[in-house]
């Protein structure tokens, strides 16, 4: 009997098994230490099969039901019809999951722990209302832009006053729920963590081997969806000018389509124009395990994003090795804490990342030092002060204010 409902409709899945790592991550963690189930809604109209036949990886549907590391999986179907009808997805996705929720409440579900504000969180805060469930809403960083949306600033800032608890993977998204009107002892941060055992340095020379890149060479690297958000173009646009100072330069992109877009085409156009074809490397996607192979292969990890909430990339980066620069966004500058991790430079300033890229190429960096700093950051940690929160929750009267808030 599962204790916990994970609600959150970017979760891996057959039929998308790169969207929401760092959610399974964390939760199968928690899996560990108490029964757990997870929901995870997917968007359904209508005839979107056709539109498959003009875009095949539109909305690949999952497995009704579908097992992973001894974890239930639902992927129940809700009414997501394209344009501004979207603005009812999260409606649609709490009718669509009633009947479901009512059945895991009946078989001992006592918590409903959703991801992302909006359209999960105002689910869940929905769904918990009805079935008379507390719901833990954990921002993830889409928060942002969405509360810079009038239509939806005042639904966000209901679905954070209905949460029983609200957990945030950054300080600066937490200052965000205040503002929005959650409450401060409400409200706690529990950033990503780091599994050591997967990430970890290789011989660096069998790396660049496998990418066929020189044993001399300087080399960045990123890793993230090709979508406009994470900025692979805005790091592409450096490398004449930092090509000037590291000849031997090579820029590894690690990534594919996400649900945000997929940009591979226009990058591999701008990379022709800019004349640096030859030392941009598209790797795709790769599965978490295979991602130790193009970070030992590189010098400097760097992601020149618009918005982030905490990102994991940084620290599976760190804990090879690697110095991380990026943009001052979201919680970026939480990760990347002190000079000795990396630099962080304004967003939106090319001539500041170009100069930051340059420096740290040149820079002498203690990777050692750098690792050290990740292993401090593994999981262990961030899923006991979890525990300790869903403990303080499952253990309150049922009929006490600040169970069931909404």
């Amino acid at each position: 009997m599962a204790e916990l409902v994970v609600f959150s409709s970017l979760f891996p899945s057959a039929a998308r098994p790169a969207a929401g790592l760092f959610i399974r991550e964390r939760m199968f963690r928690v899996a560990r230490h108490r029964p757990l189930v997870v929901v995870s809604p997917q968007p359904w109209f209508p005839g979107q099969a056709l539109i498959r036949h003009f875009k095949p990886g539109y909305r690949p549907m999952a497995p009704a039901v579908e097992s992973q590391q001894g974890v239930t999986i639902h992927h129940p179907r809700f009414l997501a019809l394209p344009g501004v009808l979207r603005r009812l997805d999260g409606w649609a996705m709490a009718l669509a999951c009633y009947f479901l929720l009512r059945r895991l409440k009946a078989e001992g579900a006592r918590l409903i722990d959703a991801h992302f504000a909006y359209p999960d969180g105002e689910a869940a805060a929905r769904l918990g209302r009805w079935l008379g469930l507390p719901v833990t809403v954990t921002l993830r960083g889409t928060e942002v832009p969405h509360s810079k949306n009038p239509a939806l600033r005042p639904r966000l800032a209901r679905t954070l006053a209905a949460a029983t608890r609200v957990f945030t993977v950054s300080d600066s998204l937490r200052r965000l729920a205040l503002e929005l009107g959650a409450a401060p002892e409400h409200t706690e941060v529990v950033g990503n963590g780091v599994d050591i055992q997967v990430f970890q340095p290789v011989d660096r020379a069998a790396a660049r081997t496998r990418f066929g890149l020189p044993a001399g060479a300087k080399v960045l690297v990123s890793v993230g969806g090709l979508v406009e958000r994470k900025g692979m173009h805005r790091v592409i646009d450096c490398l004449p000018a930092l090509l000037a100072h590291h000849p031997d330069l090579h820029y590894l992109v690690v990534g594919g389509a996400s649900p945000e877009g997929d940009m591979r085409a226009e990058l591999e156009a701008q990379t022709a124009r800019l004349g640096v074809s030859a030392r941009v490397h598209f790797l795709g996607t790769m599965p978490p395990a295979e991602l130790k192979w193009p970070l030992s292969a590189a010098d400097v990890f760097v992601l020149a994003t618009r918005n982030e909430g905490w990102a994991n990339v940084f620290l599976e980066a760190m804990a090879c090795g690697l110095p991380v620069v990026t943009t001052g966004v979201g919680g970026n500058a939480e990760v990347v804490c002190r000079p000795e991790l990396g630099r962080v430079v304004p967003f939106g300033d090319a001539a500041a990342l170009e100069r930051a890229l340059d420096e740290a190429l040149a820079h002498d960096w203690d990777r050692t030092a750098i690792q050290t700093y990740a292993r401090d950051n593994q999981w262990d940690a961030r899923v006991a002060q979890l525990l300790v929160a869903y403990d303080r929750i499952l253990a309150a009267d049922p009929g006490s204010a600040g169970w069931v808030r909404a």
